[in-house]
């Protein structure tokens, strides 16, 4: 059966998700975490694309995406076959390592971006892998409230988002409660 084209216009901005086959981990060491960021950043240098926010869970990842002249498909579908190229090689596996197609959302709103990042920024401690965000050493969130750059990284348009000091008011932000605010989680995790 083929699979039907999405949408997709220069400039456009997604929450990607991707989740291990079965839910399994996608990770199994820092080794691939690293792996991961490294192709991801040969898959930008190839197709440049912006990348706004970033966390690699256990058995799934979060992006926060702005396609430039690719097509969002052609910059997953060359990044996740080149891991899943590695994944199985380095540990003897055959088959899928990403369960069935990526999840892509539209993010069409200033609101829907920076809500998307503060989902993004918070998935480790709503997963309980940490009680600060900014301990999770595999979440671009470190790179903000720490300003240190990250070439993967492009901090500026959600930083613009927030008034002076624009790192402290995004750090309030992303950590505080999000009772007021909810966010739709099935969108989100498509």
């Amino acid at each position: 059966m083929v699979r039907t084209p999405r949408n997709w216009s220069p400039g456009t901005t997604y929450h990607v998700t991707a989740r291990g086959n079965r839910k399994q981990d996608l990770f199994h060491d820092d080794g691939d975490r690293k792996k991961y960021l490294t192709y991801l950043q040969e898959t930008k240098d190839k197709y440049p694309f912006t990348i706004h926010a970033y966390c690699l869970m256990p058995n799934h990842i979060h992006l926060l995406i702005e396609t430039h002249d690719v097509p969002l498909e052609k910059i997953i579908r060359t990044h996740h076959t080149r891991y899943a190229v590695y994944f199985n090689k380095k540990y003897d596996y055959v088959g899928h390592v990403f369960q069935g197609r990526y999840g892509s959302t539209n993010i069409d709103t200033p609101s829907y971006f920076i809500k998307a990042s503060r989902y993004i920024h918070q998935n480790p401690v709503e997963g309980k892998l940490t009680i600060r965000p900014e301990a999770y050493p595999w979440s671009s969130y470190p790179f903000y409230v720490h300003s240190i750059d990250h070439p993967l990284l492009s901090k500026e348009r959600t930083l613009n988002y927030f008034p002076a000091p624009q790192v402290n008011r995004y750090k309030e932000y992303v950590e505080k409660e999000v009772q007021d605010e909810p966010i739709d989680k099935k969108t989100m995790e498509k």
